[in-house]
């Protein structure tokens, strides 16, 4: 079980609502529930979470359109839940980049059980992914290190590195590196971010100068890959 990990409940149906926070803080687990649509995204782009449990159907916003938005700016795990049953629902969340789906009516065992299951696959692999590069990084402190040498990380340069090693392979664009490192939604030019691409790259050169670990996707933005 992932104790302490923060959740945020989304769901129009107090009862509901209630029933899933009893027994996911009686696991250990802080809850913050709202039951609007219109009001998860811009919740998420300023207080940290670690799964969104969303349902479908909500007053204000759709889930599925939710879901879509979050994944453009956060890493956090989405588990859909939804009473309408028919297949092209169910994929149509996972593909829009949902980690799982539940369906209504369920048990709040199961939901517990699901939450614990995905959070430790959404939590473990960024890490093992960090290992296997030579990468280890301390959120709390800010410091981060590359086969032991510690690295001399701006606060800004460290989140840079956090957001693209966790998903090696994935193409970030300038935007959405922008998105997920300046949660105040300040304005902030593409000149700027490929500044702080180049410098750590070149700290990371420096302790590993046989491997480029961020590549360049010309006309899109930047690229994680690992070491093999």
């Amino acid at each position: 079980m992932e104790a302490g990990a923060r959740i945020l409940i989304v769901e129009d149906e107090e009862k509901i609502a209630n029933l899933l926070r009893d027994y996911l803080q009686a696991q250990g687990y802080v809850t913050h529930h709202v039951s609007r649509g219109d009001v998860v995204e811009e919740w998420v782009r300023h207080h940290p979470v670690d799964l969104v449990l969303l349902d479908v159907m909500l007053p204000g916003r759709s889930g599925l359109d939710i879901c879509k938005a979050l994944r453009t700016f956060s890493d956090a795990a989405i588990i859909m839940v939804t009473a309408r049953v028919d297949e092209i629902d169910r994929l149509l969340g996972l593909e829009l980049g949902a980690d799982d789906y539940i369906c209504k009516p369920f048990s709040p065992r199961e939901v517990v059980a699901r939450v614990a299951t995905v959070l430790r696959r959404t939590r473990l692999a960024p890490q093992a992914a960090a290992r296997a590069a030579g990468i280890s990084l301390q959120p709390d402190s800010w410091r981060a290190s590359l086969d032991g040498v510690v690295l001399d990380l701006t606060a800004v340069e460290f989140k840079l590195l956090e957001v693209l090693s966790k998903q090696p392979g994935r193409i970030f664009s300038r935007d959405q590196l922008m998105d997920s490192i300046y949660r105040d939604e300040r304005i902030v030019a593409d000149r700027t971010i490929d500044s702080h691409v180049k410098k750590l790259r070149r700290k990371l050169a420096d302790v590993v100068p046989e491997h480029e670990f961020i590549h360049s996707v010309y006309g899109v933005g930047y690229q994680f890959e690992d070491r093999r």
